[in-house]
């Protein structure tokens, strides 16, 4: 196993009780995630079946030690710090908090991230082209998904002021808040924001919208994208239209996004590890990659729940939930 620096624990070095076969090395791969939602699960549903169908597989040769954050900055470091003293092969990292708690933790074994928005500006890696020696992955921001977001807000609904709640604690959150201000004062709106420290926050935080917004536009932030539900019992009481940034949450009663599967991001990120587990490139032979397959995604449903009117001519543009 070509890992420079990694050291190995008891898992990967034994090869006698190896379902896979005897002598064929085994990895442990450490899972660090932020909080449990669903499109940091799909990603690593995506990642897990990229390493399989590349040789590398769960109970086989390969073990998965899953830690989850629980939305606690501190957690996550813990968690990185105990990967680390644990020796693990490579390190999963399933969002910005997670990755750069394992990047603090660790210059030595490899990290592949993904669901992190802002890679550079999270002070993860110098540049998409030339991560660093020991980090790389997928990111979960498309160049043109929330321009097209808000061109969209734009042309199709008579909206002035755009509802933003998000944590400012986090960056991925941050940087895209700054992308959709900006692309708001393109087309004349404006932006009312609202933030949280806590997913407990966000029912209230949304309330306080109501009767200023015309929209709601909720970005891939892990805090309020955990408590989703709250937004989207506010959006449909007070029939606001909400959009999205991502699918799951479209999937979840958001009406619309422009994006991608998160499954495929960690597909993607999987892709990476195993070139890396199998010798074959190193993180830093590695460029950061963008999600592929940019698309809209609507909700009926949630359209007659926030009253809003469908138009034949969207199904052109894009296509609706089952």
């Amino acid at each position: 196993m070509a890992l420079t620096g990694c050291g190995t624990n008891s898992t990967s070095s034994n090869t006698e009780n190896n379902e896979g076969g005897e002598g064929e090395e085994s990895y442990t791969i450490g899972v660090t995630q932020i909080v449990e939602h669903p499109s940091l699960d799909a990603a690593f549903e995506g990642f897990k079946m990229a390493l399989e169908e590349n040789g590398f597989k769960e109970g086989d040769n390969v073990t998965y030690d899953v830690q989850n954050a629980q939305n606690d900055m501190n957690n996550s470091n813990t968690i990185a710090q105990n990967l680390v003293g644990d020796e693990v092969d490579l390190i999963f990292a399933n969002s910005t908090p997670s990755a750069q708690s394992a990047l603090n933790a660790t210059s030595d074994i490899p990290i592949i991230f993904t669901s992190v928005t802002d890679p550079v500006g999270a002070k993860l890696v110098e540049s998409f082209d030339n991560p660093g020696d020991n980090i790389t992955g997928t990111t979960d921001t498309h160049p043109e998904a929330i321009p097209k977001t808000i061109e969209f807000i734009a042309n199709e609904f008579e909206a002035k002021n755009v509802g933003l709640i998000y944590n400012a604690g986090e960056q991925n959150s941050v940087a895209q808040v700054e992308i959709v201000k900006e692309a708001l004062t393109s087309k004349g709106m404006k932006a009312v924001e609202k933030s949280v420290s806590t997913s407990a926050e966000v029912k209230q935080a949304t309330e306080a919208l109501v009767g200023k917004v015309d929209v709601i536009y909720i970005a891939t932030d892990n805090t309020v994208v955990s408590a989703l539900e709250s937004v989207i019992s506010v959006a449909n009481d007070k029939d606001i239209p909400m959009f999205a940034g991502e699918f799951d949450s479209v999937n979840r009663g958001a009406f619309a996004a422009y994006g991608f599967d998160y499954k495929d991001i960690g597909y993607e990120a999987g892709q990476m590890a195993a070139k890396i587990l199998k010798g074959e490139e190193t993180t830093a032979e590695l460029p950061v990659q963008y999600p592929q397959n940019l698309k809209l995604k609507m909700n009926k449903k949630a359209a007659e729940e926030m009253d809003i009117e469908v138009k034949p001519e969207w199904e052109e543009m894009g296509e609706y939930t089952e």
